[in-house]
């Protein structure tokens, strides 16, 4: 572990000034239920000029991914899905893999160390290759990841992204990864109707291009539950330290990619948007 607190407190990964989140009061306006902790935006600064080092938060299916990976083309730094990483990893010859497949085959969740372990290579290899931050997606997941996340590497940022129960079961039930490629489709065609004036959410399925329709499988993780009794605790974790935006999705995401870019201060790189979208 002393090695990787090294690797995380390397010049690189630690911003030479640790920012301040704008801090404001809260707002009872319409736009307040869909972006909770608006008052923690990251400063409007422009993305060449951060030290992006975000988390996604959300249960399964929310779409951490998928925003994660769009963020990450616009503000040009590394998507990292800790699942993608394990993934590579089963598939090498590492002694570290044959360690790893043991876990998976006998039904056991990887544990913290391997996770560590898998995470701080890849931010090694990202330091060799000049990466100046990172968005982390699939982490941390329990209290105690984050703690050890915040112990070895400054986190400017939560995002917790979130949908109604109804339509995350509808998502989970549609979500597919191809077998080949590892890239990860939705079936569902969502339309559901909202209650108690919420607004209906739609959402148009993301198929598969016809090279990967036959290769689909359900993913692994979608027996997991919706809400785990672990995930608020690390919400709280970060809405303790002010780094905490909790961002409800209006829909697919033509509705919820502009919103998303304004409630992080984002809207107003047009060029930039329209090329990641």
């Amino acid at each position: 572990m002393a090695a990787v607190t090294r690797l995380f407190r390397s010049s690189s990964y630690v911003p030479l000034i640790r920012r301040s989140l704008l801090t404001a009061p809260a707002s009872a306006s319409s736009e307040s239920a869909q972006v909770r902790s608006q008052s923690n935006s990251p400063p409007r600064v422009d993305p060449k000029d951060r030290n992006i080092q975000w988390v996604f938060l959300g249960c399964p299916g929310v779409g951490k991914g998928t925003y994660a990976s769009r963020l990450s083309t616009l503000l040009g730094v590394p998507h990292i899905a800790t699942g993608d990483l394990v993934r590579e990893e089963l598939s090498s010859s590492t002694p570290l893999s044959k360690q790893l497949k043991e876990t998976v085959n006998q039904g056991k969740l990887v544990s913290d160390e391997i996770i560590i372990n898998l995470l701080s290579k890849r931010l090694e290899a990202g330091e060799t290759n000049g990466e100046s931050g990172f968005i982390l997606d699939g982490f941390p997941r329990t209290v105690r990841q984050a703690e050890i996340l915040d112990d070895v590497t400054h986190i400017d940022l939560a995002v917790n992204l979130k949908l109604p129960e109804n339509v995350l079961l509808e998502k989970c039930l549609g979500r597919r990864i191809c077998d080949q490629c590892g890239k990860n489709f939705n079936v569902a065609s969502i339309n559901v109707k909202g209650e108690n004036g919420n607004p209906d959410i739609k959402m148009a399925p993301l198929l598969p291009p016809p090279h990967c329709a036959s290769k689909l499988i359900t993913r692994s993780d979608d027996t997991e539950a919706i809400y785990n009794d672990k995930s608020q605790p690390v919400e709280e974790f970060y809405r303790a330290r002010g780094k905490l935006i909790e961002f409800d999705l209006p829909g697919g995401i033509p509705e919820s990619w502009p919103k998303l870019l304004e409630a992080l201060n984002l809207d107003d790189y047009e060029d930039r948007r329209s090329a990641a979208a």
